[in-house]
C-alpha cells in the first residue's frame, strides 16, 4: 500500500473509532467490556492517531492550490483557536463527560459557553481548517480535513446524544446556548459577558500559541510563516 492510501485508511479508521461512541454499538461494548471499555477505546484512538501522523509525514506532496496569502491564515486564526481550546479545557462544561450535573445550576451557559457550548471542538475546527487552506496539498486535505470533519460533526453528535440522555435539563441549556459561535447571542437568547471568561484562559491560549509558533519547525518540521 502506498503512503497516500495508508493516510486514507488511517483517517477512516480514526474517524470510525470516534464515531462508535455515538452509535448503539457503544452500549454493547460497554456491557461486554465494563470498565475496560474506556481504556480500550483510548488505546485504539491513540493508535489510529499515530497511524495517521506516520502516514501523513510519508505521503507525497500533491499540490491542489497555491496562494502565498493563505500561508498566513493560521497566524491569524490560531490565536482564536488556542483561546477556545484553553477555555474548553479550563472551564467547566456540561457537554463534557462527568459534568452533566452543571445543567442543574441556575445559569449553566456562562463564560465561554455564552459564545458556544463546544469551545474545544470549535478550536480544533479552526486549527484544522486554517491548515487545510495554508498547506493546499492532498495529504493535508485528508489529514487536517479528517480532524475538521470530526470536530464539526462531533458537536452535532454530542448535542444529539445529550438531548436523548439528559432530557429537559439539556433542552433548557440548549435554549440559551448555541453550537455555532455567537448564534445564541445574535438571536438574543444570551448575552456576551467577557468578564465571566476572565483573563487566565485567554492568556493561557495566547501563551500556547506563542510557544507553538516558535517551536513549530522543531516539533512539526514546517515553518509556520
Amino acid at each position: 500500500m502506498n503512503p497516500m492510501n495508508h493516510l486514507i485508511a488511517a483517517t477512516v479508521a480514526f474517524l470510525a473509532t470516534h464515531y462508535v461512541s455515538s452509535t448503539p454499538l457503544r452500549a454493547k461494548f460497554v456491557n461486554a467490556l465494563g470498565n475496560a471499555y474506556l481504556g480500550l477505546y483510548s488505546l485504539i484512538a491513540f493508535a489510529t492517531l499515530g497511524y495517521m501522523i506516520w502516514a501523513y509525514y510519508r505521503a507525497p506532496f500533491v499540490g491542489l492550490w497555491y496562494s502565498p496569502a493563505l500561508r498566513y491564515v493560521p497566524l491569524v486564526v490560531m490565536p482564536i483557536a488556542f483561546i477556545l481550546m484553553a477555555c474548553g479545557l479550563l472551564e467547566r462544561n456540561p457537554t463534557l463527560v462527568g459534568q452533566e450535573r452543571l445543567l442543574k445550576t441556575d445559569e449553566a451557559a456562562r463564560g465561554i459557553l455564552r459564545i458556544t457550548r463546544h469551545p474545544l471542538m470549535w478550536g480544533f475546527a479552526l486549527w484544522a481548517a486554517s491548515h487545510v487552506l495554508a498547506r493546499g496539498d492532498a495529504a493535508s486535505m485528508i489529514f487536517f480535513g479528517g480532524f475538521l470533519v470530526l470536530a464539526l460533526s462531533g458537536t452535532v453528535l454530542i448535542d444529539r446524544r445529550k438531548a436523548i440522555t439528559l432530557g429537559d435539563d439539556w433542552r433548557r441549556f440548549a435554549a440559551v446556548s448555541s453550537n455555532m459561535p455567537f448564534v445564541a447571542i445574535a438571536a438574543r437568547r444570551n448575552q456576551f459577558k467577557p468578564g465571566e471568561i476572565g483573563w487566565l484562559q485567554p492568556v493561557a491560549g495566547i501563551a500556547l500559541y506563542v510557544a507553538v509558533l516558535f517551536l513549530h519547525s522543531t516539533l512539526f518540521g514546517a515553518q509556520p510563516y
